[in-house]
């Protein structure tokens, strides 16, 4: 079976529910998405808020896939750049893919909707994103078609003694 992707779905609660438990489910198996395990739905929720904040205001637009069994199995969001220099490339944030379906390609799958999405956005012609080093994620990336543009050292603590490269990335679609 593969996803079925949807680019700015209607924001429903059973939506808001199923990002917030992948979100969840994620993090606690280790997924490099803003939180170290573990972490509740509640540590996570007024992340989510901000997010839904800004797809309210168009700065922020969302990708869901959806499993056979119609749950939220993967996400991305694609955020807009406000500044007026900076408005021909977007950003892709909290790229996940739940943790029962991974190994099956679905990343990958992911990946290739949102470049497919990025591309129905005026004037886009480029998506950035930004991993953590340590984890073999620029390696998925670059395997997607995005290039390694740029890296601080040692900018991510995940915990004391533990600093992880911020790693920048860019996938052109012009």
């Amino acid at each position: 079976m593969s996803l079925t992707f949807t680019f700015d779905p209607p924001v429903t609660r059973d939506l808001r529910d199923g990002v917030l438990d992948l979100w969840t489910d994620v993090s606690n198996a280790g997924g490099s998405v803003g939180f170290v395990p573990p972490v509740t739905r509640e540590d996570i929720r007024p992340e989510l808020v901000r997010h839904l904040v800004g797809m309210a205001e168009g700065r922020t637009r969302l990708l869901v896939g959806h499993d056979e069994e119609g749950r939220v199995a993967a996400t991305a969001f694609l955020a807009l750049n406000a500044h007026r220099l900076m408005t021909h490339w977007l950003w892709l944030y909290t790229v996940m893919v739940h943790p029962r379906h991974q190994g099956r390609g679905y990343g990958r799958d992911l990946m290739t909707a949102a470049a497919d999405a990025a591309r129905t956005v005026e004037g886009i012609e480029a998506i950035r994103l930004t991993c953590r080093g340590g984890l073999g994620l620029e390696r998925f990336y670059e395997s997607c078609g995005y290039k390694e543009v740029g890296r601080v050292p040692g900018a991510i603590r995940v915990a004391p003694g533990d600093d992880r490269d911020d790693v920048f990335m860019l996938l052109p679609l012009t």
